[in-house]
């Protein structure tokens, strides 16, 4: 099962669930600890969202054009989990909104600084007959802390009657963990005609050809994609109960655990893009069914599919950027990436969120399917990647 997988992806993925496992301590109650504690409002909140995941989006393109630059991008990487690992218990000691704000905004530096230097290690570390193997384990174990989080966050204050400020400081440890892990675990990949010149102009590191096509795709898809809040939302006018919401939330990341793994290894024999369109049209179903939803059984079904359809989709769409990107150049490829996913995420929230309110849900679904029927149509006709191992297309 695990054949290929080096141990430098061993130790990422334990990284990834370490530090995911930290971030769901903090973050499923940070709403709460903002309001009840602190006093501020849900527009504060959004604030604080938005400018951390902004700053990521931007900073992941920079480290990832850096990546190609150093000959030990594990620096990056380790500076990134540092960060983080440092500043999210932070909150714990805040005692207004604006120390919360500014204690977000450094923990999303560190996963700006992180991302894409960490997934060209990953693609570095590999065969190519492996790569979506690979990236689909990273995911799982990253969703299995995601899981992990909440439910030893429930157990500290149900269990031991520690209060929000205390689990706040427990989510150290793992943080800590995952920094000892990239220490000690994690090393350097040698890779020949990898480093750019150093005074190679940004210009350089633009999308072409096939990537840029490609990227252009992501976009489109992302912007019927919208906050997965929308989805929680939809599930409470169905009749969900508040207090099976977490419940339903956990059984939405085991079924993506589960998935990532076996879709990323089954795109290293048939291909990327057919997973990756088959993932596209089951999201297109899942967003189908949310609009024609009556019951809380559909809520249940929808969100198996909808996990699915993550499964399907998030280690192997890092993969196939691996096989049409340069070789040389794949902390940038990177960097593009997330820039798209992360750009195209506020205003896909914004659009979802008005045509549900000026016109209604089945309207706000029905365009989300739309986007990603259209996204699966291009993605055939315009990329055209090389078979993985073969001379990719520069940049």
């Amino acid at each position: 099962m695990f054949k290929g997988i080096t141990s430098n992806v061993l130790i990422l993925g334990l990284v990834s669930l370490l530090t995911d496992v930290s971030s769901e301590m903090i973050y499923p109650l940070l709403p709460l600890f903002l309001t009840s504690v602190l006093g501020a409002g849900p527009a504060f909140l959004g604030v604080i969202e938005g400018v951390a995941e902004s700053t990521s989006s931007i900073l992941k393109l920079v480290s990832g054009i850096m990546a190609d630059r150093l000959r030990d991008r594990k620096k990056l990487v380790l500076a990134g989990y540092g960060l983080s690992s440092f500043a999210r218990p932070l909150i714990a000691a805040a005692t207004s909104a604006v120390a919360v704000l500014f204690i977000r905004f450094a923990d999303r530096v560190g996963k700006g600084i992180r991302t894409s230097p960490r997934d060209a290690l990953i693609a570095d570390s590999v065969d190519h007959t492996v790569r979506g193997k690979a990236f689909g384990f990273h995911r799982s174990m990253d969703h299995a802390g995601a899981i992990a989080g909440p439910l030893i966050a429930t157990l500290l204050m149900t269990g031991f009657s520690l209060d929000m400020r205390t689990v706040f400081w427990c989510a150290a440890v793992p943080g800590v963990l995952a920094v000892f892990c990239i220490i000690f675990g994690v090393r350097e990949v040698a890779a020949e005609n990898r480093i750019l010149s150093s005074n190679g102009s940004f210009l350089q590191v633009i999308p072409r050809g096939n990537l840029r096509n490609y990227l252009i795709i992501i976009l489109l898809f992302t912007l019927g994609n919208s906050s997965d809040a929308f989805l929680l939302l939809r599930a409470g006018t169905l009749g969900v109960a508040p207090h099976f919401i977490p419940l339903l939330w956990t059984f939405f990341h085991v079924v993506k655990m589960f998935s990532s793994m076996p879709f990323g290894a089954l795109s290293d024999r048939i291909g990327r893009r057919s997973i990756i369109s088959g993932g596209w049209v089951v999201y297109a179903l899942a967003y189908a069914g949310f609009a024609m939803a009556s019951t809380e059984l559909h809520v249940w079904l929808l969100f198996a599919l909808y996990g699915l359809f993550y499964g399907m989709t998030e280690g192997v769409e890092k993969a196939l950027l691996v096989d049409i990107a340069d070789h040389r150049e794949r902390g940038a490829a990177f960097g593009w990436y997330n820039l798209a996913t992360g750009l195209g995420a506020l205003p896909a929230s914004l659009i979802f969120g008005f045509v549900w309110q000026k016109i209604s849900p089945q309207a706000a679904f029905g365009l989300g399917a739309g986007f990603a029927l259209l996204a699966v149509v291009l993605l055939s006709v315009l990329v055209h990647p090389k078979a993985p191992g073969s001379s990719s297309q520069s940049i």
